[in-house]
């Protein structure tokens, strides 16, 4: 099984607001090599756009695959590996379910807006996606320059409680 690492990320424009635009960004690393996929999600809260981040990173592996999952959502983080309950949502969760059931996935939470260079990409790429209401391959493009070759293994380094 191949070992991929996951950084994504969600955003909300006007969280809980009937006109929010949502989107969802994940960043695929592989043997120092990454790769960008975003989705403009329209109307959704900013949990929603979390849930939908991780989605979309596990979707868009082609194999199963041992995945290193690392998001700053404590509510995606803490709900994957059992320890919140699922109160709402539940649409979103089963996106997730599916997308999570044929990998092996150790999921991490990681501080947001702490500096940190992938998340960081995969907040601004998916604020962008956010603002503009839809996918821009340019800016997941610029989101993959920022990251270069920035290996999994910094990442280990950044993980939070």
């Amino acid at each position: 099984m191949k070992t991929v690492t996951i950084v994504c990320d969600g955003s909300s424009l006007g969280n809980g607001q009937a006109a929010s635009r949502a989107a969802a960004v994940a960043l695929l690393g592989y043997k120092g090599v990454w790769r960008a996929v975003g989705e403009y999600l329209g109307c959704a809260t900013n949990q929603q756009a979390e849930v939908a981040a991780a989605a979309l990173g596990l979707e868009s592996l082609r194999e199963p695959c041992s995945v290193q999952l690392f998001s700053d959502s404590r509510y995606v983080v803490e709900t994957m590996s059992g320890r919140f309950r699922r109160k709402t949502n539940h649409e979103w969760w089963t996106r997730l379910d599916q997308a999570a059931g044929r990998h092996q996935v150790k999921w991490q939470w990681l501080r947001g807006h702490a500096g940190h260079l992938v998340q960081e990409a995969a907040d601004k790429a998916a604020r962008t996606i956010a603002g503009s209401g839809q996918v821009d391959d340019e800016v997941l493009a610029v989101a993959i320059d920022k990251v270069g070759t920035f290996g999994a293994a910094e990442l280990d380094g950044s993980v939070g409680g």
